[in-house]
């Protein structure tokens, strides 16, 4: 079966090594700090001025002045720090962010994303996205592999207005997990119970499919 949105959280989650800054986007990859392995220190950073963020709160931990990017209420973690967001956009322009990951609408075979605007439907916007192509080391997109009709989301070519160009290296779907280079989608892994064959008729883009393909462990 596909992957649930905490599931591709969990998968992405391995991305995460010691020592990391992390940049986590709206959307799934907020749920990435619920599952950060307890014994390495990752430093979550938000683009409206807090270098930090611990997971999400309980009911009794919920404080409504403490908000990220996407304003669901979060966390601090011990040692985290409260800035502008000036100074927090100093630091994802200066290429010191080790990871971002963020949602989109589409991804192509080239790389390109596709994640602020919907001509006709009212979208929250850019948002960091555009500094954070351009400015993270490295960024994983988690995102659904096709919309409600079944068509694909990893395309040949996007077609909605880009966030970025040539930027992204790696995505994590409800149905893979696909690096891109070289032009194409390359196949590295599949979400347990998805065959290879679901995963090439869900996928426009170009795809290279490996002889063995095993499926994600969490």
């Amino acid at each position: 079966m596909p992957l649930t949105r905490e599931q591709i959280a969990m998968r992405i989650a391995q991305e995460v090594y010691d020592g990391y800054y992390v940049n986590l986007g709206i959307g799934i990859p907020t749920l990435v700090a619920n599952y950060i392995p307890a014994d390495i220190q990752v430093m979550l950073q938000s683009e409206n001025g807090l270098l930090g963020m611990g997971p999400y709160p309980t009911e009794a931990e919920i404080d409504p002045d403490l908000i990220n990017a996407g304003k669901e209420t979060i966390t601090a973690i011990k040692g985290a720090a409260f800035f502008s967001s000036a100074d927090s956009f100093a630091m994802i322009r200066g290429g010191h962010v080790d990871l971002t990951v963020l949602g989109a609408f589409e991804v192509d075979q080239h790389g390109n994303i596709a994640s602020w605007m919907i001509p006709g439907k009212m979208i929250k916007g850019m948002g960091g996205a555009m500094d954070l192509v351009a400015g993270a080391k490295n960024i994983v997109v988690a995102m659904a592999h096709a919309n409600k009709d079944k068509q694909s989301k990893l395309l040949k070519q996007c077609t909605l207005p880009l966030t970025g160009v040539n930027c992204i290296r790696r995505v994590v779907t409800d149905y893979a997990v696909l690096d891109i280079y070289d032009g194409a989608f390359h196949l590295l892994e599949r979400a347990p119970g998805v065959t290879v064959e679901e995963i090439i008729e869900i996928t426009e883009g170009e795809l290279h499919v490996p002889d063995h393909v095993p499926e994600m462990k969490f």
